[in-house]
Formats: structure tokens, sequence, C-alpha cells
């Protein structure tokens, strides 16, 4: 960081000044002010290659020193500090930085100007200049100025810095102040490193300037957010019920001690896991004062209601307290630890006192139709476990296949009577496993075999219908052996889409398996099960009697939902019809019914919103509240429930950041696309019929209404039972709708874009040859027509075994729009004929999707 005072302060006041035409220019400075160390190292960058997406971190020795990319993990990061450097160094290397393109640039400079005199007011211009320059070269980059560290002089070294105390507070408020008009963002990390007198804290540096590495896990812990575009505070999902940020920061790095009460080994062992994964090579149990320490504490806490899952998380300076009724209180309590724990370094000071507005929180798979893994089944169990859902609905039995093994009858699980995914079922081991794999994380294991209906594997095993005599001894045989090998705590019966022909199959079937202690389920509207089973809701709106207990599941299958058209729907739904739960309404499922066959297993998380929905539904069924109704549409008109909906999209987008970065996550941000609709126009049947919008590139014509996303559905394929964004569509019309997007360079930028989200359960037709749709849909962006995807099957009559390829947006290549820079103009073309469907596998779902990233 020492430098001879060859570099002198005229250097410093030469820098800022703006030539003609807005153009910023840099002073020229000769090679003879510059280190030998500083040579060496700029020359040395200049011949690294270029790559796309970097984040550099600029400046002197205190950013030198540091191993950025593995502090943070992240090969983009790139080091390009050099010891000894003032801010006309940064200056004189700065070309060969911006033409590099980075994401983002991170810039802490200035403490070596004030040890060589120079006034604050000389390097805050300098750093004006910096940002200034770079905002011209290199628009699309993020310019982060941190603020000046604190010095001390208390080990009696670099005494020309650490006597600069003011200086260093007059420039950093002079950068705060000028963040706005100099284009970047201005990060105060100098208050965090200050120790009670205001200096610098002696724990974080042998020398009174530089750092150790706890000061460089410190900075991290500041940084994370903006390196990884992540909100200040862990976003925590589900939000919990009381959530109350303190200050202090507890050092999680050099924590090793767990103490854990009685019951608690499992949830122990969890925590012992967070801190080995972070670098604790043993753990012990002592609650010292003079070291941070976790607890794990059965105690009683009052809560509203569901106390058997409530918990209340306390992270100090010098430990962390979790506190629950139950291990499961306490299991929860670790999840949200998880989740405050995103740098792996620090957590937040907090008092957080949190309670499910729901008792049931469920997610549904569907692996008769379609195999999965038990790996591929941990991975999302594991998902479902972060984000505190508390059953795992296991669907194993199906026409296509019965994958349930059954040692009495080994027939069922042969590849002959399988159909698809043939020799592929679970074996008892499997479902222990998976079993086991649940309990651990206080998950509830409710396998189904669907009876009577979606029996058609059973029945090619045996020759024989369910509901026959014969084929109930045979059930009874399997309910046993199920019940007394895996003893579930509920058993799904299915129930539903099948015509009754047996009255006594249903009931008979529900006492078979009630008189092994095991709780009925069935799904409603199915047939006449008994009055004490768990009804599954999987159409009829509300609930018909409060003496019986119900789930909901009513428009929450994700096999039908576009991915952006599931948060919204997921978000503002009102499980049940109720706010919370009750001894009614135990709560709900989102469900996975990917009725059509896919080439591989992971495409069901590919083409389904398995993630985001999980996530969605986490929320809404801890949280409690929504709205009444079912919508597709962003309520952007009613302020509240729009700004609540933009801060949960922040909080699930950090998520997405944090822990989906090599799963499947099929949803990006929509809050800030606003569109104008025109409309609506009488198209006489003719849906290529032009009209104003199309016409007149200003459209002139007055805005019926504007709606806010990325997916806009105008008229749901279930209209009216679910909302879309037009009150009452009429056939043979066209409708437009405008927006503006802005962009920072000129050149081609992803898209998502698609016209007709195909169900992954319907034998739906892929689009003709070179349309989007069947309905003559357009998109136009600058006034230039956007060619539609030439797809692999473009023209094919829908088929359940032809697995979907490249159908839809979010499974696709994304489209490449050419912008300019500034503000470009996009205009879709809506035109529709009429709303009846051609046949149940072709439903008229009038929607678009347009969502540039």
């Amino acid at each position: 960081m020492t430098g001879k005072r060859t570099f002198t302060t005229l250097c410093c006041l030469l820098v800022f000044r703006l030539i003609t035409a807005a153009q910023v220019q840099l002073p020229v400075y000769p090679d003879s002010l510059f280190s030998t160390y500083y040579q060496q190292r700029a020359t040395h960058f200049k011949t690294l290659p270029k790559t796309a997406g970097d984040i550099i971190f600029l400046g002197n020795s205190i950013t030198d020193g540091a191993e950025w990319s593995e502090l943070f993990g992240d090969c983009r990061i790139k080091n390009r500090g050099i010891s000894g450097d003032i801010s006309a160094g940064v200056i004189a290397r700065l070309p060969e930085v911006a033409d590099r393109k980075p994401e983002k640039i991170f810039l802490l400079i200035g403490v070596n100007d004030l040890s060589r005199n120079t006034s604050p007011d000389s390097v805050v211009k300098n750093i004006m200049l910096i940002s200034n320059y770079l905002h011209e070269k290199t628009p699309a980059t993020k310019v982060y100025v941190q603020s000046i560290l604190p010095v001390n002089k208390i080990y009696n070294k670099f005494g020309t810095h650490t006597g600069k105390s003011t200086q260093i507070n007059e420039v950093n408020q002079a950068l705060q102040t000028a963040a706005d008009k100099s284009h970047y963002t201005f990060i105060n990390i100098h208050d965090a490193f200050c120790g009670v007198d205001g200096l610098l804290n002696p724990e974080l540096t042998n020398d009174g300037l530089h750092l150790k590495g706890e000061g460089y896990l410190l900075w991290k812990h500041l940084l994370y957010p903006y390196v990884f575009d992540l909100g200040m505070k862990p976003s925590l999902m589900p939000l919990p019920q009381s959530l109350k940020w303190q200050s202090g920061l507890f050092p999680f790095y050099s924590c090793s001690s767990v103490i854990a009460g009685k019951g608690l080994v499992n949830e122990a062992n969890v925590v012992e896991e967070l801190l080995k994964v972070n670098g604790a090579y043993s753990i012990d149990h002592d609650s010292s004062a003079h070291k941070p320490y976790i607890e794990l504490k059965l105690t009683k806490i009052k809560v509203p209601q569901h106390a058997e899952e409530a918990y209340r998380l306390q992270v100090s300076e010098n430990h962390v307290t979790i506190t629950a009724n139950t291990a499961h209180g306490i299991f929860n309590g670790i999840q949200t630890l998880r989740q405050l724990l995103r740098d792996n370094v620090m957590l937040d000071a907090c008092d957080i006192t949190d309670w499910p507005a729901f008792s049931w929180r469920g997610y549904m798979v569907d692996v008769g139709r379609n195999y999965q893994s038990v790996e591929q089944l941990k991975q999302q169990i594991d998902i479902m476990a972060l984000y505190k859902l508390n059953v795992f609905h296991f669907h194993v039995t199906e026409d296509i296949a019965w994958r349930l093994a059954i040692k009495q009858y080994p027939e069922l699980t042969k590849p002959e009577n399988m159909l698809r995914d043939k020799g592929q079922f679970y074996s008892v081991d499997d479902i222990k496993e998976l079993q086991r794999f649940c309990r651990e994380r206080h998950i509830e294991f409710v396998p189904e075999i669907d009876m009577p209906g979606h029996s058609g594997a059973f029945k090619l095993a045996f020759h024989v219908d369910m509901q026959s005599d014969s084929a109930m001894r045979i059930l009874k045989d399997i309910i046993r052996e199920v019940c007394e090998t895996y003893r579930p705590a509920y058993l799904h019966i299915g129930g539903d889409e099948v015509k009754i022909s047996n009255a006594a199959f249903l009931p008979e079937i529900c006492r078979t398996v009630e008189q092994y202690g095991v709780k009925a389920i069935g799904w409603s509207p199915g047939g006449n099960v008994s009055a004490n089973t768990i009804r599954q809701l999987w159409m009829k709106e509300g609930t018909v009697n409060k003496k019986i207990k119900y789930i909901d599941s009513r428009h929450m299958y994700l096999n039908h939902m576009d991915p952006l058209e599931s948060v919204t729907t997921l978000f503002y739904r009102m499980i049940g019809d109720v706010p919370t739960g009750n001894d009614s309404v135990l709560g709900g499922e989102i469900c996975l019914w990917n009725d059509r066959a896919v080439n591989r297993q992971e495409d069901l998380l590919t083409m389904n919103p398995v993630y985001p929905a999980i996530l969605t539904f986490a929320e809404r069924s801890w949280q409690g509240g929504g709205r009444p109704g079912w919508t597709a549409a962003i309520p952007s008109g009613d302020t509240s429930a729009f700004d609540n909906f933009k801060a949960f999209e922040n909080r699930l987008l950090d998520q997405k950041q944090q822990h989906f970065k090599t799963l499947p996550f099929p949803y990006r941000k929509q809050q800030n696309l606003v569109w104008k609709f025109y409309g609506p126009y009488s198209n006489g049947g003719n849906q290529e019929a032009r009209f104003k919008p199309e016409l007149d590139s200003l459209v002139k014509d007055s805005v019926s209404f504007t709606a806010v996303g990325g997916t806009l559905i105008l008229r749901h394929w279930w209209y009216p039972l679910v909302n879309g964004l037009i009150t009452n569509p009429k056939e043979n019309t066209t409708w437009y709708a405008f927006t503006k997007i802005w962009s920072d360079t000129d050149g081609y930028k992803n898209c998502w874009i698609g016209f007709n989200n195909l169900s992954r359960s319907y034998a739906t037709d892929t689009a003709d040859p070179g349309t989007w749709d069947g309905r003559g849909s357009a998109v136009w962006v600058n006034g230039n027509l956007v060619k539609a995807p030439d797809l692999k099957f473009a023209g094919r009559k829908g088929n359940l075994e032809s697995p979907l390829i490249d159908e839809d947006y979010e499974y696709r290549d994304p489209v490449k729009i050419n912008l300019k820079k500034g503000w470009n103009t996009v205009l879709i073309k809506l035109p529709v004929g009429g709303f009846t469907a051609k046949d149940s596998n072709n439903p008229v779902k009038w929607m678009f999707t347009f969502l540039p990233f």
C-alpha cells in the first residue's frame, strides 16, 4: 500500500474533467509515476483472458490481500487490487478494466491518497471520475463504491495513514452524497469495522490498517447481498409470523459448540453438519461464555395455534438459541437458521417467534405414470424440509403402472404389466428409506393406492376388476401388508374418477384401512367413502360438511400451470377458503400429475414449476391469508396486494439465487413489466384482421386497462372458475398489449415468449410450423416482427406417449430479441376465435408470456 512520494498531489488534482459531448476524458500519466509492483500487476492484468460476467474487485493492498473468488466461492470474481495504489493509479488502468465489460465492479480506494495529504475533495472527485467513465464506456456494469475503512493507531504502524480518521469520514460522507449523480451504489462498510471508539476494531487487524482473516470474513458478510443481488437482510421463506431484526452479528465461522436438550439428537446432528460444512473439525458441547455456541432447548412457548410446530429463534453476538415445544418445532427453527446463514460466515442478530397457519402442508408426486428415482425424490423432500412443508404424498399406483412392491403379489410389478417405465418400481427397502428420510425431516410420508379407479395395471396383473369380490380379497391382503410393513399414519385410497358398480367397495376398503389404526384419505369428488375419511378436494367449490376433515388441492395442480402463473396463483390463494386452518380444513397440497410421458425424469422438474410452486405454497400455507377466489392475474390495481407480491417475489428470487443454482427453477422477476391493453376489437372470426394498434406505431387508441407481469392470461381455460384479466371475455375479438423495456446497451437479449403454455396432462397438439399458436398471435419489438421458434415437432397431433421437447418457453432456448440502447417498444397481438375447445386435449387458454432477461 505504501508507495514512494513521487506520486504527487498534482496528479490527483488533474483528473476530474469532462470534455465536450458529455464524454469523460481520463488524464494520461507517465509510467514513471507508478511503482515496480504496480507495473507488474497492471501488465499482468492486461494479459489475462477476457471472460463474460466478471465481478471485479478494484483497489489497493486491502483489496489485493484477499482471495476473493475462494472467499465467495465464485470464479467470476477477479482481484484487481494493487498494493500501494491510489485513485490516480486506478484511473491510469481504468480503460483495461472497462474494456472487459464486467457485470460488477467493487471499488475501494483513497486511504493512500489521504496518507499523501491529498485533500478529501480531490479523492472524491477522482472516484466520481472513475464511476462516470465506467458508466460511459460500459453502461451495463454495476459500479459499487465502498467507504474507506477506519484506521487505528494502536499498533504504532502506518502513522501517515492511521491519523486520517477525520479525512476518511469526510470522504465517506461526500461519496454517499454523490452516489446518485455519479452512477454508483455507495456501500458503507466503514461503520461495521469500527470498535466502540469509532476506530478500526483491533481484533480485525494487526497493524491498524490492513485486515486479518476475520476482517475479510466480515467484509464478505457486508458485500454478500451486493455480489449476489440479494436483499440486505436474509430473505426468509416462509416469512416468520414475528421477525425482529436487531443489532450485532453472530460469528458462525468460529462456532463449534452445540448444546442440545434431551430427545434432540436428530436435530443436534443437523446443526453439527452445518458447522462441519462450515469448517468446524470437531464439535463440543460447552456453553462457555467465552466462545459462541448454539443451544437447542425444549420448553413451553405460547402461540395462537399449532404449537407442536412453533419455535422461537434468538440470535445474539455470542449465542444462538432455538426453543420449541417439540423436536419438530426445533427442526423448523433450524430451517430458518439455515436460511439466515446465507454466506456461511455470520448471522444477523434477530428475534423470531413462528408457527404455521395450517397443520397440513403437502406436496404430492405421481410416480405411477412417470417413475422417479429415490435420489430425485429425496432432492424434492430436502427442498420441502427447508421450506417447512410437512406432508409427502406418494401416489404410487396408476393405470400405467403399479410401482409398489407387494411380497404376496409380485406380479403387480412385473415389466409386462406396466405400460411405461417398464420394470421400474419401489422395493420395501426403497419405501422404508423414503420413510426414514422423511421422518428425519419431520415430514409425514403418505402412500396412496388408488382404488377402485386408475387401476388398469392391477387389472392387467390379475385380469379382474377391482370392484369384484376376488379383487377385494387381494386388496385386503395388500392393505394388510402395507400397513404392517410400513405402519403409516395415513393411507390414501384414491376413490375418484370411476363409476362405482359395487357400493360396498369403498366403505369396506376404508374399514380395512382403519382396522390397522391407519387414517384413510380419499379424493373429493369421488366415491362413497366412509364419513370419517379425510377428503382431499380436487374440484368442488368449498367444504360441504364441517364435521368432515378436508385437504385442499383445487386448482393447485402444477402440471396445468405456466411457471409464472403458478407463483401468482398460489401466492394469492386462500387455502380451503379460510385464512387459517381449523378442525375441518387441515390445510392443502400442491400436486404434480404429469400424465404425459417424459424422456427423462429430470423433465418432470423442468417442465413443471415444481420448485417455484413449492416455495410459494410453503409461504401461503405457513403464513395463511390469501384472497377469496382463484386468480391467475397479479392484482396490480390493489396497492397493498401488489406490494405484498413484490416483496414476496424479491424473497423468492433471493431463494432461487441461494439454493437453486444447480436445480431447475423456471421463474424470473415479472413485477416490473407493466402492460397497456387496447381493445376489444371485433375480428368477425378473422384472426388475421389488423387494427389500429398494429397499424399505428404510436398506438393512439385509449388504453382499456393496464396489467403487470410476464405471463398475462386474458381468459383461463377454466373461466369463470379461474379469473383472468378480462372480466367478460368475448369470442371473435382481438386485443393488443403494449409495453416499453429499457436496455443499457445495443444488442440481443434473451426473452421468454409463448402464447399457449401446454398442460403436461393433456395430449395437446403442437403449434403449426412458423406460428406461435393456432390463433394468429404475434409480437413486435421496435416494430420488427419476432419470428416464432422452429419447433422440432411443429404441427404434431397430441399424444400422451410423445414427450414434450421444446413446445414451451421454459424448456426451450430463449428467443433472442434485438434491443437498442434506451427504451424499446413491444407490441403483442392477441386474437381469439371461439372459446369452445375442439376436444378435451386442446382447451382455449387465451394468454401470452413475454419476459426479457
